[in-house]
């Protein structure tokens, strides 16, 4: 299930860059989050488990909605304009490094250790030698698309420690909230700035990628990571973001025929060093199996 997960989101960043070619990023962030809740909202009423909730339930969802599909799908479909699905996706990558840093600023029980500062650091050496020296000559169009990334993850970060808050609410309830609510904030902003019956109409390619952006890779991702979550517990779920970049980074290859820079590469493995810190798991075995040699030994 982890490795499916990991496959479908790996393919949205393919469906992303498919789909923004043709279709203005607001517009396409209508589109996903409009056919997610709706998908949602349909299938809660099928199951007869459609509550209303309070006001201020709503009105935390709809916070959760900008920080967690407004303003990253936004930055996401817009960098996605100048770079690929691949190099997106590992920019991406960055997500819980910033969900860590901002946690340790404003919870008490999240705080920073040895291994985690130093997982930190490695990963944005990673994404110091991924953008690389372009960076210091001006705003170029990777650059700018790699940027833009970038701040959806530091978005997706602050709703990582604000959607704490809906512990207790069933895990579809909050998707569905906030997919509604981030429909009915985009909706008429996407029609005062994009003007939408002003545009062609996409291709073939470019529709199919949409409707799967939004009902594969939003909603029924959304329904399967829950599944994993319950079975497996969120550590365990964290994983899918070490398996997110090379699914989009194969898919972009296979498909879309895109190249990575040998700095791409380094800048991958460094992210992945950092979250593998992070994680702490794999360290914590290495060193046990070290301690156990040595008392063999002595």
């Amino acid at each position: 299930m982890l490795l499916l997960l990991s496959l479908i989101w790996g393919a949205s960043f393919l469906f992303a860059r498919v789909a923004v070619l043709e279709i203005p990023p607001l517009t396409l962030v209508l589109l996903r989050v409009g056919l997610a809740a709706a998908a949602l909202n349909l299938i809660l009423l099928f199951m007869n488990n459609g509550s209303a909730g309070s006001l201020k339930l709503w009105g935390s969802f709809m916070i959760m909605g900008l920080l967690n599909n407004i303003i990253p799908f936004s930055l996401i479909f817009l960098g996605q304009k100048e770079i690929g699905a691949g190099l997106a996706a590992i920019v991406n990558a960055m997500t819980p490094i910033w969900t860590l840093l901002i946690a340790h600023v404003m919870t008490s029980d999240e705080r920073l250790t040895t291994n985690k500062s130093f997982g930190i650091a490695l990963a944005f050496i990673g994404i110091t030698v991924l953008i690389g020296w372009a960076a210091f000559e001006g705003f170029k169009g990777a650059v700018y698309g790699q940027i833009a990334v970038l701040g959806a993850t530091v978005s997706y970060g602050v709703a990582s420690v604000f959607g704490r808050r809906f512990a207790d609410v069933a895990p579809i309830e909050t998707a569905r909230g906030q997919l509604t609510t981030s429909t009915v904030v985009m909706l008429p902003i996407c029609l005062l700035i994009d003007q939408p019956w002003t545009l062609s109409w996409p291709s073939t390619s470019a529709v199919w990628s949409v409707i799967l952006l939004a009902l594969v890779s939003t909603a029924f991702a959304y329904i399967l990571f829950f599944q994993i979550l319950a079975r497996a517990g969120a550590l365990n779920i964290a994983l899918v973001t070490f398996l997110i970049p090379p699914s989009a980074i194969l898919l972009g290859i296979l498909i879309l025929g895109e190249t990575l820079a040998i700095r791409h590469g380094v800048g991958l493995v460094l992210i992945l060093g950092g979250l593998t810190f992070i994680d702490g798991r794999l360290v914590k075995r290495f060193t046990n199996r070290k301690t156990a040699g040595d008392n063999a030994i002595k």
